[in-house]
């Protein structure tokens, strides 16, 4: 993680699963704090990816190119893998591609499924997920961070 706003999400979230990992004897408390982790880790993308997005534009435009960017970055809410790599082809082409190719099968299908899940989570439905499969999930979408950050340190 390059953002001190990913980093530090990262590291609350490693804490969280630690703390998680010792209802093991208590479904139905274990059952919650899944859902509570699927929630956070959808925050987790949003702020990593708006973070990144946010640095690189700081850094390579100018700045009322970088506020521009910016405060349209700041709008983006529950992103799925295709938005991201929408994002990602509206800085540039090439690198959306790459990600979206990168990220195809497991990493998408965690992202996805984390984002559809915290939305039927706030809205007060039931899901099916458990502690072990957010987890992986959790591991899926940390890969898809680093890809970005790695992405959007090529040259174009």
């Amino acid at each position: 993680m390059k953002t001190i706003e990913a980093v530090r999400y990262k590291q609350r979230l490693d804490n969280l699963f630690e703390c998680g990992s010792k209802f093991s004897d208590d479904i139905e408390m274990l059952s919650h704090w899944a859902k509570y982790l699927c929630i956070m880790v959808s925050g987790f993308i949003e702020t990593a990816v708006r973070a990144t997005y946010t640095a690189y534009a700081r850094k390579k435009a100018a700045p009322y190119v970088a506020n521009y960017a910016c405060a349209k970055l700041g709008k983006l809410s529950n992103p799925k893998m295709q938005d991201i790599c929408e994002l990602t082809r509206s800085f540039n082409e090439t690198w959306g591609n790459r990600l979206e190719k990168a990220t195809d099968g497991d990493i998408k299908d965690a992202v996805d499924s984390i984002v559809a899940n915290r939305n039927q989570i706030a809205h007060g439905r039931d899901v099916g997920m458990s502690f072990a499969r957010v987890k992986k999930y959790y591991g899926s979408v940390v890969k898809m961070v680093e890809i970005v950050e790695a992405t959007l340190s090529e040259e174009p």
